[in-house]
């Protein structure tokens, strides 16, 4: 029977440790900002693409960021290419978890109430910062349909 010395044993517990550190870091959801600033046909992309995401890792951390023109279909009464309402969509992924934000400098610039945004939705004071956020202090991935 060999018996270890105390730095063996100090490196061995770093390197167990290190392992039980990396078998927990890949149970972690997965965290992705989708970043929005093109209008209707980029939310129609992308709320197929989050549908698809969730089919795929019900467990993901998604959050939508928008700003600038990808506000649009978080606005009351916003309807897609087809006239389809986007207020069915945007509820049922805020029920599976989707976050939904809105930027406050947009809706200034633009004199929209923030009372005409979605209730789903958190408006945030600027959403290109908050998308830098999310990526640089919380460990978002970012992805822009």
């Amino acid at each position: 029977m060999r018996i270890l010395q105390p730095v063996q044993v100090t490196l061995l517990a770093l390197a167990l440790s290190a392992s039980l550190t990396a078998v927990a870091a890949t149970d972690a959801p997965v965290k992705v900002v989708y970043h929005m600033s093109e209008g209707i046909p980029q939310a129609s992309r992308a709320i197929n693409n989050i549908r698809n995401h969730l089919a795929a890792d019900p467990n993901a951390k998604i959050v939508v960021v928008t700003h600038g023109l990808g506000i649009d279909f978080l606005l009351e009464g916003a309807v897609n290419q087809m006239e389809q309402p986007f207020a069915g969509a945007v509820a049922d992924l805020a029920g599976k978890g989707v976050e939904f934000r809105v930027c406050n400098n947009t809706l200034a610039s633009r004199k929209i109430d923030a009372s005409k945004v979605a209730m789903e939705a958190k408006v945030v004071p600027s959403g290109v910062a908050e998308t830098a956020r999310l990526q640089a202090r919380e460990g978002f991935v970012y992805l822009r349909p």
